[in-house]
């Protein structure tokens, strides 16, 4: 586990040199050194009790210069960066008492630059024995990127730690095939530094806006000839961005030497969102964009499959779909019958589930921003009791994608409310052709355990694949029900927390169409029996959101 020893003592002297140097090359204009460059080093945190900061070893260098372009820090720890605008945190990781000598090249136009160097002593102590163990597997280790995973690489706001903007479905780079040829080897030397060896046989995938370093150009992510060999250090520190333990590990990895993991995107530095025995994910800022993060996954499976899913049980779902495409928030007084339809009866019997209810429109009532499906005892049309049941068949059916159902259960004995899904051919080929997902169901007479199941040929009925979840105060709170889709595996979450995880594969009806059904059902073969007491209960629901 990490430790951080809050003792940092940091002393900054500056000493400084500035030097300029021109080239009147007339094909850039006008040459211009930049000039006036300063430099100002401020420890992170500090205070009147902790006057050298709080631990973590970071210090934020401010470098500001006329007509400059670029600015260019090495850190005397076998790191490098560059940013824009001249503003960086550096987290110094080696422990004890140690003098880097910081260097800033301010880079104008036609490559002129000036440069100020700063001594810097700092005191700080950071250790993740476990991160530097699953790294290099105590001895050395080979990292793949992931390619037969989804999301494998992504892009979405440099705010959140999710992917939004885009994830790749697995092996959808494979026109670029030297994105998925590349290895990172990671070892321990006799120091038990972290050494970095990037073996990219000759060629790296380059974002679309670094082209230039790879001697390419275009407008599209490319392949281009690039050198990566040459033995380099990766240290690890602790993460900026604030993210907590449920998103991310706490700590990032900042190789020296300009090295990069895989994907070029101008940055040596990485924070860790996950890393297991066999999987890594990591998040990276690009130079040329700070507002953006980009995300790639690697695997120890030189073949690119990976098992870091595999565990995913237990684990926060992060998202690889960012897009709303359909929202339903209940707002007005009546259901919305462009998005919705009201299936009415008893089906054939108890809709093959030995049900005990009938089925109403007068049952589903839109009010308060909520839809409400009561179940009552009533006689109504033969039967003991009337509830309401809704599908969006032929009107808002999709293939993949994140589905979000937030909601508050009944708890009465013999309720049984049900979010689920059926293929959009259910009437041409039938159940469990169709294929069945049920995102939630929960009976009242095992109050609060809600379960995720799915149904097909050979695993119908009672033999579907099925695991549950105790969620708490299931009937008096409401609660978010999710189900993540897509052509490799199916996750089912509740409150963002993975309970169930299906690989799905093209033997399955679950790479269709399917349309959402929400109802509460009474008794049944999983209802069980009806309190004999019962008068009403209601799920209700607070929205319905789609995300592909």
């Amino acid at each position: 586990m990490k430790n951080f020893k809050y003792i940092l003592g940091l002393m900054i002297i500056f000493g400084s040199f500035l030097q300029s140097c021109q080239d009147d090359d007339q094909e850039f204009g006008e040459v211009m050194a930049p000039s006036n460059l300063s430099i100002e080093a401020t420890v992170v945190n500090a205070d009147a009790e902790n006057p050298y900061g709080d631990g973590s070893g970071q210090v934020q260098f401010e470098a500001s210069a006329d007509n400059a372009i670029n600015y260019k820090f090495t850190f005397g720890d076998n790191t490098t960066t560059n940013v824009s605008n001249g503003n960086v945190v550096h987290s110094f990781t080696s422990t004890g008492i140690n003098e880097y000598v910081v260097t800033v090249i301010a880079t104008g136009t036609a490559g002129t630059a000036s440069s100020m160097t700063t001594s810097v002593t700092v005191f700080s102590e950071f250790d993740d024995p476990e991160t530097k163990s699953l790294l290099t597997g105590d001895d050395t280790k080979t990292w793949y990127v992931a390619a037969g995973l989804n999301a494998h690489l992504g892009v979405g706001p440099v705010e959140t730690a999710t992917p939004d903007y885009y994830t790749a479905a697995p092996f959808e780079k494979s026109g670029n095939p030297c994105f998925y040829n590349e290895m990172i080897t990671l070892s321990l030397d006799e120091n038990n530094s972290i050494v970095f060896n990037h073996d990219n046989n000759g060629a790296t995938f380059f974002n679309a806006d670094f082209l230039s370093v790879g001697g390419g150009g275009g407008s599209e992510d490319q392949c281009l000839p690039f050198d990566t060999s040459g033995e380099k250090f990766l240290n690890l520190a602790s993460a900026q961005s604030g993210f907590g333990e449920d998103v991310s590990t706490g700590t990032q990895m900042m190789i020296s030497d300009g090295g990069f993991m895989s994907y070029y995107i101008g940055t040596s530095t990485y924070e860790i969102l996950e890393i297991t025995d066999d999987f890594l994910y990591v998040r990276g800022i690009p130079s040329s964009n700070p507002a953006l993060a980009w995300y790639v996954k690697f695997t120890t499976d030189p073949r690119g499959g990976g098992s870091g899913n595999d565990s995913a049980e237990g684990k926060e779902l992060v998202s690889e779909f960012g897009n709303l495409v359909w929202e339903e928030e209940f707002d007005g007084d009546a259901l919305d019958t462009d998005s919705w339809n009201f299936e009415t009866g008893n089906g054939d019997n108890g809709w093959g589930n030995n049900e005990s209810q009938y089925y109403i429109a007068d049952n589903a009532v839109v009010n308060d921003g909520t839809l409400k499906i009561n179940a009552i005892a009533e006689s109504t049309n033969g039967f003991d009791y009337s509830s309401a049941r809704l599908t969006t068949k032929d009107k808002q059916e999709f293939e993949y994608g994140r589905i979000e159902v937030r909601a508050q259960l009944p708890s009465a004995g013999g309720t049984w409310p049900a979010i689920w899904m059926l293929g959009s051919n259910f009437a041409e080929v039938g159940w469990p052709a169709s294929g069945e997902i049920d995102i939630m169901e929960h009976v009242g007479n095992d109050l609060g355990e809600v379960l995720g199941t799915l149904h097909y040929p050979g695993n119908s009925g009672g033999e579907g694949v099925s695991k549950g979840t105790e969620v708490e105060n299931v009937a008096s709170e409401f609660h978010t029900y999710t189900l993540e889709w897509n052509a490799d595996h199916i996750l089912f979450a509740v409150d963002n927390v993975i309970f169930h995880e299906f690989e799905n594969n093209a033997s399955t009806p679950f790479n269709q169409p399917f349309f959402l059904i929400l109802n509460v059902a009474m008794g049944g073969n999983l209802g069980g029996t009806i309190d004999p007491n019962f008068t009403q209960d209601t799920m209700e629901v607070e929205f319905v959101k789609v995300y592909q």
